[in-house]
């Protein structure tokens, strides 16, 4: 395959950023996305130009490192779909392909595509967690759980914090990420003496962060890579709400 890349390139967080238009050939219709950006980086770096930045770990579609924005959809158009497990058989032969980084005022670009998503570590830290006594792990069958609650439990925990849901949203928000962190642990015995307040902290932390307002237009749900389901932020609306009465 042989493709045109429009692609973002900025030298730091205070530079001024522009588009640079590149040209791969003989790409194969199995490589991924990011492998293709490696053999344009190995290019570069042959040129004697700076390599392209952008954020990848795993390449297997479980960790979230690999965020960008490609023909103006997060993860690009393939639904449910990491950046680092969309193919480019997806693709036509001889297409042009525009590439972003995030676009929100809490990620700020650190160079090219790469962003910095320290915002949701501090989102978990507000109060993403379950306060346990130390000592040796209970038994596995010792606190029953619902079979609907523990699936919908798993469903929200599959998020795996990429900040696609903040890219798509018109909004700039984080809340099906805040939503999903909130939710996997209120609907478990173990998350229960904590709940409440746990939203109140972690809303509020999102809220400081300087994301913005959720006004459920549902892009988040659409390009995010596990689905996580919009009636997570409904309970987290809901425990907030409980958490400002009490």
């Amino acid at each position: 395959m042989n493709l045109t890349l429009r692609v973002w390139r900025q030298s730091g967080p205070s530079a001024d950023g522009r588009m640079v238009t590149y040209r791969v050939e003989d790409i194969s219709p199995d490589m991924s996305f990011l492998e293709m950006l490696d053999v344009l980086n190995e290019r570069l770096i042959l040129e004697g130009d700076d390599p392209i930045a952008f954020d990848h770990d795993c390449r297997e579609g479980i960790c979230g490192m690999c965020g960008m924005v490609i023909n103006g959809v997060a993860h690009g158009e393939q639904r449910a779909t990491t950046t680092c497990q969309l193919h480019m058989r997806h693709f036509e032969d001889g297409a042009t392909i525009t590439v972003e980084p995030w676009r929100a005022a809490p990620f700020p670009v650190v160079k090219d595509l790469v962003v910095d998503r320290s915002a949701f570590d501090r989102i978990i830290q507000a109060g993403g967690f379950v306060s346990v006594p130390a000592g040796s792990a209970p038994d596995a069958h010792s606190v029953p759980v619902r079979k609907e609650d523990a699936d919908a439990a798993f469903d929200a925990a599959t998020c795996i914090g990429c900040g696609a849901c903040v890219a798509a949203c018109p909004n700039g928000s984080a809340s099906l990420f805040t939503a999903a962190k909130i939710t996997h642990l209120s609907l478990l015995p173990q998350g229960q003496p904590e709940r409440v307040s746990r939203a109140k902290a972690m809303v509020d932390q999102m809220d400081a962060e300087g994301f913005g307002g959720c006004t459920n237009t549902g892009e988040c749900t659409a390009v995010c890579p596990k689905g996580i389901p919009l009636d997570t932020i409904a309970q987290m609306n809901s425990d907030y709400l409980k958490a400002n009465t009490k």
